[in-house]
């Protein structure tokens, strides 16, 4: 005979506890952390960060249409999106473990492909509306 749990399985948005403004507060929190493990753990953070610094306010300097401001815009923003979830990845690789594995060094290097995809866009868009 199986044995029949008398409590149902709680769904997934009864484990996340918080609702309203209360899980707003709490994910912005959550992202606060994120961004600052990414500045204090990654020099490729940090440069892409630079980068935006330098790049943003031309964006906005130069006379461009607004649809090519936001592109402009769009690209460099990406690029730290991208960082992001290739950090991401990084760390949960290594959390899981350290050894060598080739799945292991696809998922890090399909990573570091997106991030040069999306520098590739950086340089091409600005490179097509600026020149």
């Amino acid at each position: 005979m199986s044995s029949v749990p008398s409590d149902p399985i709680p769904d997934a948005q009864a484990l996340k506890g918080r609702s309203g403004v209360a899980r707003i507060i709490k994910a912005a929190g959550y992202s606060l952390a994120g961004f600052q493990a990414a500045f204090r753990g990654e020099a490729a953070f940090r440069q892409l960060v630079l980068l935006n610094l330098l790049l943003l306010p031309i964006a906005f300097w130069v006379e461009v249409s607004r649809g090519e401001r936001a592109l402009l815009v769009a690209v460099l923003l990406l690029s730290l999106i991208v960082e992001l979830l290739n950090s991401a990845i990084e760390a949960t690789v290594d959390r899981i473990s350290l050894e060598l594995h080739p799945l292991s060094k696809q998922a890090k290097d399909m990573g570091s492909a997106a991030q040069f995809v999306s520098l590739t866009a950086i340089t091409l868009v600005w490179g097509i509306i600026l020149l």
